[in-house]
């Protein structure tokens, strides 16, 4: 089962290098982005030069250059996030693969269940307890959760057992509120028992291999994408 791992330590110039990378993602993909942001440093700046112009300080420059900064820093993570989602929106495996980059302390397993149709069933272990996400057709998808659910009720105690499919018809829940919705769960188990759990479940039963092309490559972000996002 995969563990949430401890964030790695990124230099300065690595962390610039992720965001620039983040900045040309979403700006290939979100035709707005760059106007706006052509907005969000315009304002300032035009701002505080009328402002020196009828006397101002000169104090108001570095001012207006770090709401700047700011501005465009609040877009970017609005808007990439946005961008990424529209990519990763139909791929099999997107939903493990965002829960993967979410803060806390979340222990995924991907495709536990699955069909040859690319219909499969992640497990998801957290401190909300123990959550189901199946992506893939509606009808095959339930009959693997109610499966996963008969093998799992046996074993987690009584941790809470929650079950979502991600699709955008009514009783489902869209990729691009995955991540919200997770973390508004109520905390209802300790890290002692998330690390209870993810043993239990590990014993259960091996995890089997996702099928061969599952996940296109192309449906993710520039490697480091998200860390650069998670790290504001």
């Amino acid at each position: 089962m995969a563990k949430a791992q401890e964030p790695e330590k990124v230099s300065f110039f690595g962390r610039f290098k992720q965001i620039g990378m983040v900045f040309s993602f979403t700006a290939k993909r979100d035709k707005l982005f760059v106007p706006l942001v052509a907005v969000a440093v315009g304002v300032p700046v035009i701002a505080v030069v009328v402002a020196i112009v009828l006397g101002a300080s000169l104090i108001w420059i570095p001012i207006a250059v770090m709401v700047a900064l700011l501005g465009t820093m609040i877009l970017l993570n609005l808007r990439s996030q946005k961008a990424m989602m529209r990519e990763a929106e139909g791929q099999p495996g997107a939903a493990a693969s965002i829960i993967e980059t979410m803060r806390g302390d979340w222990r995924v397993s991907p495709a536990i269940a699955s069909t040859t149709q690319f219909d499969m069933v992640h497990l998801v272990i957290g401190r909300p307890g123990v959550i189901l996400i199946g992506e893939g057709n509606p009808n095959r998808v339930r009959s693997l959760i109610a499966q996963e659910k008969r093998r799992l009720v046996k074993v987690i105690g009584s941790a809470d057992l929650r079950d979502y499919t991600i699709g955008n018809a009514e009783g489902q829940l869209p990729l691009a509120k995955l991540r919200v919705t997770l973390m508004k769960l109520p905390r209802t188990i300790t890290g002692k028992d998330v690390n209870a759990l993810d043993k239990r479940l590990t014993a259960l039963s091996a995890r089997p291999q996702m099928p061969k092309g599952a996940i296109p490559k192309n449906m993710r972000p520039p490697k480091g994408a998200f860390k650069a996002m998670r790290g504001r």
